[in-house]
């Protein structure tokens, strides 16, 4: 009930993007989980042919971020978010339509840039529309993520019980019924010019050192959020023999994230400094990881799961407070778009390193070895934020900061 009085303080603008993240991470989540899977199984595709469409999915979205934010900037956030939603339809109904790999490289490609396209610009658009509240806002919208993320899969799974193409044409409508909701309802917005052109917007943000030490600094973040479906799913699934404790670790942390993650967002905001939040946020996510370490078992892994989750509620709505105050209002969509390339290049090395931690420690006998190598970027990420809090280096919530050569 918290959360829908609080969400009801919200401009209509708001709250129709807050249902539109539910809207994305259940069409999301419903679909690309088992795509891997259909495309193997049921379509009878190597695996080297499987990981080339669902990488090419993916860096169409990663490498694209850029392209999204600098978009939303000049042409309006709203067209461009509606143009994303529209571009997933399209993506998300050739999975559906087409068996051949040239229909599904396609799909791949749309379906990637439509993520690079709405993303930057949600964030963008929310960031503008919620004003001096864009904690708040920041706080609901992780908690319609979340939510998003435990549905999406067990519709998923359901309509798989029909089959796939069900299953994409039900995510493309959920896509179609966004699009048309976005076109009806949010309203357009003056575009205030940058001063410059694109190239020129790409190296003011690019210079700001301290914008791109943070962006770094957020590879803990990333990499550990990035363990609710990898290491986690996997030891959960080790301690309990079932396939279904994956499940049962998103589901408390969804009701978590419900009950406490604007609870947790108004209290620690009425104290200010928001960094020292960040970084208390991210080494609370450290420790997340320690528990499997010091005990085996399925208690020691669900409460890894709600300190990453708790963390993660810390920490992530003063992060996204925290990334347009960087720098000029006109060049927010920009400084988001750039800020999940560089956090999502160094986010892929991390998950890199924790995959070879956990095939080492598997052959090894050293079972611990993944669980530590997650608390220790953690622990290097929550250190990196306090350092540059220590340096002066990131911004005060009540105004932006231009650049800081110095930091």
């Amino acid at each position: 009930m918290r959360t829908w009085r609080e969400m009801r303080g919200f401009p209509l603008a708001v709250r129709l993007l807050l249902v539109n993240q539910l809207g994305v991470n259940t069409g999301f989540y419903l679909l690309i989980p088992y795509l891997g899977t259909h495309l193997g199984e049921n379509l009878g595709m190597s695996a080297a042919v499987v990981g080339i469409v669902l990488g090419v999915r993916n860096l169409s979205q990663q490498g694209l971020f850029i392209i999204g934010g600098s978009a939303a900037d000049r042409l309006g956030a709203r067209g461009v978010i509606i143009a994303g939603c529209a571009l997933r339809t399209v993506g998300f109904a050739l999975f559906a339509l087409g068996d051949g790999l040239p229909v599904l490289f396609a799909a791949s490609v749309l379906s990637g840039l439509a993520g690079a396209l709405f993303n930057p610009a949600v964030r963008a658009y929310l960031a503008q529309e919620a004003g001096e509240r864009k904690a708040e806002a920041f706080a609901l919208f992780n908690v319609f993520a979340t939510t998003g993320a435990l549905v999406g899969p067990l519709l998923g799974s359901a309509l798989l019980l029909v089959d796939f193409r069900t299953s994409a044409l039900t995510a493309a409508g959920i896509f179609a019924v966004l699009t048309v909701a976005q076109a009806l309802v949010l309203p357009a917005r003056k575009v205030e010019p940058s001063g410059s052109g694109v190239l020129g917007d790409w190296r003011e943000v690019l210079g700001n050192r301290a914008f791109l030490a943070f962006s770094l600094a957020m590879v803990g973040m990333f990499t550990l959020e990035n363990q609710l479906y990898l290491l986690l799913p996997d030891g959960a699934r080790e301690a309990t023999g079932w396939d279904g404790a994956a499940g049962i670790v998103f589901l408390v942390g969804t009701v978590a994230n419900l009950a406490f993650q604007l609870r947790i967002t108004r209290s620690l905001k009425s104290f200010g400094d928001r960094p020292r939040w960040i970084a208390a946020g991210l080494a609370v996510m450290a420790l997340a990881f320690l528990p499997p370490v010091l005990a085996p078992g399925a208690v020691p892994v669900l409460a890894s799961a709600l300190l990453l989750y708790l963390g993660i509620m810390i920490a992530s709505p003063f992060v996204m407070e925290l990334i347009p105050r960087f720098g000029r209002p006109e060049l927010t969509g920009t400084y988001f778009g750039i800020f999940y390339v560089v956090s999502g290049i160094a986010a892929a090395v991390g998950n890199t390193v924790v995959g070879w931690a956990m095939d080492a420690g598997e052959s090894a006998g050293r079972a611990w070895l993944p669980w530590v190598c997650c608390a220790v970027f953690g622990a290097a990420s929550a250190g990196g934020v306090a350092w540059l809090r220590r340096r002066g280096a990131l911004p005060a919530p009540a105004e932006p900061v231009r650049e800081k050569a110095d930091a």
